[in-house]
């Protein structure tokens, strides 16, 4: 029997649906596998104050980034508040969330981590990862269409009697961003499903 209405399709699975959980998986492997050849051709103790080492290297890493963006962040503060114009970024102050990213790979137990942490604090990595970067979000600001930020997500939703909510997007003419006054038409049904 037919109703009419066409069967229900099945979404596609994206593709990093698929591969991030099988590349944290074989990251994992390789993660412990490579901790227990350390251990084998030295010893557990070594492969113990190794993890620790890390530990330590990237909490001291993450408080010192952390302490520079904060301070940067006052400084660029209180030259707005003053009027100043402001100054050019001074060497060594870029890079901060990639230095803390090395900082949290040094933390997580690992070699293959600790060697990707390791990279992150190299002043030419965070150089180069940060100029294409740059150019990745400028040729996506390119090919955006025009239009404000406040545009893409203005919506309303129209709230009818029965209790059912229709999405809705507002588009005006006018320009104006004042609503007009609902009327009021008494105590509303609660929604339900």
């Amino acid at each position: 029997m037919t109703t009419g209405t066409p069967p229900p399709t099945v979404p596609k699975r994206s593709r990093a649906r698929t591969f991030v959980p099988l590349g944290i998986a074989a990251w994992l492997v390789l993660e412990i596998w490579l901790l227990t050849v350390v251990a084998g051709a030295t010893s557990g103790l070594t492969v113990l104050l190794l993890l620790i080492g890390g530990l330590v290297l990237g909490s001291y890493v993450i408080k010192r980034a952390g302490r520079r963006a904060f301070r940067n962040l006052t400084e660029t503060f209180q030259q707005q508040q003053s009027g100043a114009a402001p100054a050019a970024a001074k060497p060594g102050s870029e890079g901060n969330a990639l230095t803390m990213l090395g900082g949290l790979l040094l933390i997580i137990p690992g070699f293959v981590s600790d060697a990707l942490g390791l990279l992150c604090l190299l002043p030419p990595v965070r150089k180069s990862v940060a100029r294409f970067a740059e150019r990745s979000l400028e040729k996506r600001m390119r090919t955006a269409s025009p239009g404000s930020f406040g545009d893409a997500f203005q919506q309303a939703r129209i709230h009818y009697p029965d209790g059912k909510v229709v999405p809705g997007e507002v588009i005006r003419d006018d320009g104006s961003s004042s609503y007009p006054p609902r009327e009021d038409r008494g105590a509303r049904p609660p929604l339900t499903p």
